[in-house]
């Protein structure tokens, strides 16, 4: 396993990686985990040559703390990434990756105006940023993305159709702890009491859903947020059911389009996400 830390270093390497075949791509902002090592089993899966990216994206935090208190971790997660198989491991500074500024904008429409767009305004731009400028940086054939961050993954095809990459975009499920929380590389700012009372999110999801047919839409997100807001560690900032492809809010469980519950919620400062398909 190499690890590179400029440009240069990393398409000389690929240039001669892409004569044996294809070339699968796992971005991160390390403090890696399980469900990132998950991704990387998929890539070395499916390709000839594994490339791993560690940046914290600084245009992708709407908030200064946020982007501080991000876990930087790089020594353990070089030494996990040695188990997974993957030959590169790509590492710039952030001089490297924006030796000028962004100024580009995206324009997501209605993808981007609910959820995580609507109380992180910017961040999906900083997201689109940053991964069309590694996908130009490495030009993978495949890119692998974990369902927990569906909004994101959403955007991210969306982004992939306008500006006609050509890259196949691989969505891989959610790993879960024991408790049922969605792993998250933010769980590490959780203590121990916090984090048992955060796998909360996962089993009330899990208990609309088997409720399904009982309750409307809009009581099923009534009765969610309720429930979760009763534990004292945990304050929901919002739980949306939504279609799975435009993420527009579903009326009724009659409507055609598959269905997808997204919540979001504090446990303590550490802001979590998590989702559920409804159907």
């Amino acid at each position: 396993m190499l690890l590179v830390k400029t440009i240069k270093e990393l398409q000389n390497l690929l240039n001669d990686s892409r004569k044996f075949g294809t070339i699968g791509f796992v971005p991160t902002m390390g403090a890696l985990h399980k469900g990132h090592l998950s991704l990387i089993k998929q890539a070395v899966l499916g390709n000839e040559t594994v490339v791993v990216s560690i940046f914290v994206n600084p245009t992708q935090f709407n908030n200064s703390t946020d982007l501080e208190e991000y876990p930087r971790t790089l020594e353990s997660d070089l030494e996990l990434l040695e188990t997974t198989g993957c030959q590169i491991v790509f590492a710039p500074n952030t001089k490297e990756v924006y030796p000028e500024p962004d100024i580009r904008k995206f324009n997501f429409g209605k993808l981007e105006t609910v959820m995580e767009g609507k109380h992180r305004p910017g961040h999906f731009n900083g997201v689109a940023q940053v991964v069309s400028k590694l996908f130009d940086i490495v030009k993978p054939d495949r890119a692998y993305f974990g369902l927990k961050d569906f909004q994101q993954l959403t955007i991210i095809k969306e982004m992939v159709l306008q500006l006609k990459i050509t890259v196949e975009i691989v969505a891989c499920p959610i790993i879960r702890e024991k408790s049922g929380l969605a792993m998250s590389s933010r769980n590490e700012l959780l203590t121990d009491e916090q984090r048992k009372n955060a796998s909360l999110l996962h089993k009330t999801l899990l208990t609309a859903k088997e409720q399904k047919g009982q309750k409307t839409v809009s009581e099923t997100i009534t009765r969610v947020i309720e429930m979760i807001n009763r534990n004292p560690f945990l304050n929901v900032e919002y739980f949306e059911i939504v279609d799975d492809e435009q993420l527009q809010p579903v009326k009724n469980w009659n409507e055609k389009s598959s269905k997808i519950g997204c919540v979001a919620a504090f446990c303590g400062d550490v802001r979590l996400i998590d989702n559920i398909y409804f159907n």
